[in-house]
């Protein structure tokens, strides 16, 4: 069977860093296996969806290079949805409640007060025709909740969390449609999941009780043959239920809520960097600033996912940014840079770079104008025959130095702090046998002169 994953996040917000996670791993998962990966717009809540949503998402999506073979949209589904909803009320899996939400909640309340788990007591199924043409007739709505089979537990193996069991008498009846006729995440998911020929559904911890009750809801659709058709999934996908993301302090945070793409590209920092800082989190993979997605692709391995809540420091970021900055080549960052940068510039800043748009401070260091420091009476002694033994060549750093120590005895810090302050104005900064030659001949021997007076 072809490995087919799926993203499938609504439009009613932007993506955050647990949303590109679940992204990233879906994404790997398919790439790994040569299989698919399918952006599916879950947007059957209308009132809340927005087009301006969804745009920013495959735009987000397309930044941190998440390519996706196909896009679904819910929305265009919705005979599907009718289609799977009147299978499952022929075969007596589905049945109307007349609760209002207060109603439900007043029942959520006293079985808690109980010390009872908030179960749905099922007590539309005891309603007489009679009593249901009542409240119809009241202009009472109906909702509808999918009836779980209580006969035998719902068992799975988790691709990472090993196997699982579920009571369903533990479980309540979930809601599938609302009475205004709009549909909940249940069923739609596993009607697209089917039709899409999904194989893998890999989520976040929290689904680990919404797989139980789609386990039945996927057997049911079975059952009724909803699966027939050329390019439908033949059989349940594998589930995985990844730890969730927890912020530094260990804790879930709402900041990791507001953490997303427009931020870390505010921040300066790069795609690859969030890719391999996420690609591992939480695995027994060392996390490393490796700018080879295919090398990170090829790692990718459920097995090495913990059952720990995986711990998303910025700190991390920032240190996998940098080193995911050094190794990126000119033509990947030309356009960039400040303008007169060519890749001698780039090779000799780079590694003095936390984020690419630091570039343009650095480059000031060759186009000028500098700011050196007081010198002493000596230094500036110094610096004028500098000025003097200057001589241009292959290596005019080196043979400035090797000159200078011989003329003057001086060495280390003494050598070489003084001709940095005045060549560049600062105490550290790029290598200066890669700097030198980018300032040129005649800027260098006019600032060794100034300093000199």
């Amino acid at each position: 069977m072809t490995t087919t994953t799926r993203f499938a996040p609504s439009p009613t917000g932007r993506l955050h860093v647990g949303n590109i996670r679940t992204a990233l791993h879906n994404w790997m998962l398919a790439r790994q296996a040569g299989g698919a990966f399918i952006l599916r717009i879950d947007d059957t809540d209308a009132a809340r969806s927005s087009e301006e949503y969804a745009d920013a998402i495959r735009a987000d999506l397309r930044w941190l290079g998440l390519d996706w073979d196909r896009e679904e949209r819910q929305s265009a589904r919705l005979e599907r949805y009718e289609a799977a909803f009147d299978a499952l009320k022929a075969a007596g899996r589905i049945y109307p409640c007349y609760e209002t939400a207060q109603e439900l909640e007043v029942k959520r309340k006293i079985a808690l007060g109980r010390g009872l788990p908030p179960i749905y007591d099922r007590a539309a199924l005891k309603l007489t025709d009679a009593e249901r043409a009542a409240r119809e007739a009241e202009g009472t709505p109906a909702h509808w909740r999918f009836l779980l089979d209580h006969a035998e537990p719902i068992q799975w193996e988790d691709g990472i969390r090993g196997t699982q069991k579920f009571d369903p008498a533990q479980l309540s009846d979930p809601v599938i449609r609302r009475a205004d006729g709009s549909w909940l995440y249940m069923m739609p998911s596993a009607v697209d999941d089917i039709d899409m020929g999904v194989s893998q559904v890999l989520r976040g911890e929290d689904h680990v009780s919404n797989t139980a009750v789609q386990i039945q809801i996927f057997t049911a659709l079975y059952a009724a043959a909803f699966a027939a058709h050329e390019g439908a999934a033949k059989s349940l996908p594998a589930f995985a239920h990844e730890a969730l993301l927890v912020g530094r302090e260990g804790k879930l945070s709402k900041r990791l809520g507001s953490l997303g793409c427009d931020t870390f590209r505010d921040r300066g920092i790069e795609p690859e960097a969030i890719i391999a800082l996420l690609a591992r989190l939480g695995t027994s993979q060392p996390v490393e600033p490796i700018a080879d997605r295919a090398a990170l692709v090829a790692s990718f391995d459920l097995a090495t996912f913990g059952r720990a809540p995986a711990k998303f420091d910025e700190e991390d970021l920032e240190r996998l940014n940098a080193g995911i900055v050094h190794q990126l080549p000119f033509d990947a960052v030309a356009a960039r840079l400040p303008e007169g940068m060519d890749e001698a510039g780039w090779h000799a800043i780079r590694p003095n770079l936390a984020h690419i748009g630091e570039a343009a401070d650095w480059w000031r260091l060759v186009t000028g104008p500098i700011a050196p420091p007081a010198f002493t009476d000596d230094d500036k002694a110094f610096l004028a025959t500098a000025a003097e033994t200057l001589v241009w060549g292959d290596d005019p750093w080196g043979a400035l130095t090797a000159a200078l120590k011989e003329a003057t005895g001086r060495k280390g810090r003494a050598l070489f702090l003084p001709l940095r302050q005045a060549l560049t104005g600062m105490d550290h900064g790029p290598d200066m046998g890669e700097l030198l030659p980018l300032i040129g001949e005649n800027e260098a021997r006019a600032r060794l002169e100034t300093a000199a007076r």
